[in-house]
């Protein structure tokens, strides 16, 4: 039986209590901590996102990549915790398993207390370069995407590299994806109704299962891209404009694939770089998500144009005065907040037309 899930808000880490705190400061102080604007390709970083930025390069942790692993899982459980101020109210979640041929996955669906019938449902993909994250980091995001956008959602613990490297988590992303399929009934909604979205490594395998989806088995109904990674081979300019000093660093992209899928030989495979795919047709309509000071952005924004050139419904849309992993930064500061706010409002209404 379903397992009714009970997320209370931890209490503040000191951290988080010294961010709420210089956030909550004036205008003009914030200006003052911040330094000067950051202006480069014609944009301007958001004052909120250069402050993060900022706090964080004075903890001295300005990498993500560390020796141990298990080190970054937990310093990521630890940022988590430290911009999570409450929870969503008004949201039933509820513990799932999805059998698998490699044994069972951890499951959450998370359903608006308002949605009482059927309606779309997205299966979500946590992102942490396919070696960090699970459903407690993305809890928010979740709970946020499903009342913001009227809709359910289901989060994947998909297994993690280095321990399970490539394919292991795209095996694991098409399992569930189909499991929620033939079980659409019992999750409230309907075969026709069920979606894919996921961010930043979350996001690729969104588009792998999408595209594999639609030549060879139920078509999602939808695919929600924030940020996706989408080609391992190439070093595109963003990579060089942004790949230190705004959160997601080169090295570290460098480390997350080095873990996943070791063999750069290889890594032209569409089950990782989706963007090298011979063909996109057929693929269902998709809401792409970049932010303007992403390493990423560039190869996020060539995909959607892509598919726009196979024919695939897209809409595309750079922040462009954010940083990667923006949605999950949503109770950091009021500028997060709008952004994902705007994206659920997309996914509504992308959702109801696919539907």
């Amino acid at each position: 039986m379903p397992k009714a899930l009970a997320l209370p808000a931890p209490p503040p880490p000191v951290q988080a209590v010294a961010l709420r705190a210089v956030f909550a400061l004036p205008r003009s102080l914030k200006r003052a901590i911040a330094g000067n604007p950051v202006r480069i390709d014609g944009q301007q970083l958001a004052l909120d996102a250069q402050l993060l930025l900022r706090m964080q390069k004075l903890t001295g942790q300005t990498h993500l990549a560390m020796p141990d692993h298990e080190d970054v899982r937990r310093a990521m459980s630890t940022s988590s915790n430290v911009v999570r101020k409450t929870v969503v109210r008004g949201v039933e979640v509820t513990d799932r398993e999805i059998p698998t041929a490699e044994g069972a996955l951890g499951a959450r669906l998370y359903r608006p207390d308002e949605v009482t019938g059927t309606s779309g449902l997205m299966v979500f993909y946590h992102g942490g370069g396919w070696v960090l994250g699970d459903l407690d980091s993305h809890d928010d995001l979740c709970r946020f995407l499903a009342k913001r956008a009227g809709i359910r959602v289901l989060s994947v613990d998909y297994r993690l590299a280095p321990e399970h490297p490539f394919p292991a988590a795209v095996d694991d992303a098409l399992a569930a994806y189909q499991w929620a399929v033939e079980h659409a009934s019992e999750l409230g909604t309907t075969r026709e109704s069920v979606a894919v979205g996921g961010d930043s490594a979350g996001g690729n395998m969104a588009a792998v299962v999408a595209r594999e989806e639609a030549r060879e088995g139920t078509r999602p109904l939808f695919q929600l891209l924030l940020y996706p990674a989408v080609d391992a081979t190439e070093r595109r300019r963003s990579r060089e404009l942004f790949g230190e000093g705004f959160l997601l660093t080169d090295s570290d992209m460098d480390w997350f694939l080095d873990h996943y899928h070791p063999d750069r030989a290889t890594r032209n495979d569409p089950r990782l770089s989706v963007l090298l795919a011979d063909d996109l047709a057929g693929m269902p309509p998709a809401h792409v998500v970049t932010g303007g000071f992403d390493p990423l952005r560039d190869e996020g924004e060539l995909f959607a144009a892509r598919l726009a050139e196979a024919g695939v419904p897209v809409i595309t849309r750079r922040y462009s005065d954010l940083v990667h992993g923006f949605a999950g930064l949503r109770q950091a500061s009021t500028r997060f907040h709008e952004a994902l706010s705007e994206i659920a409002g997309t996914v509504r209404a992308g959702m109801a037309l696919g539907r």
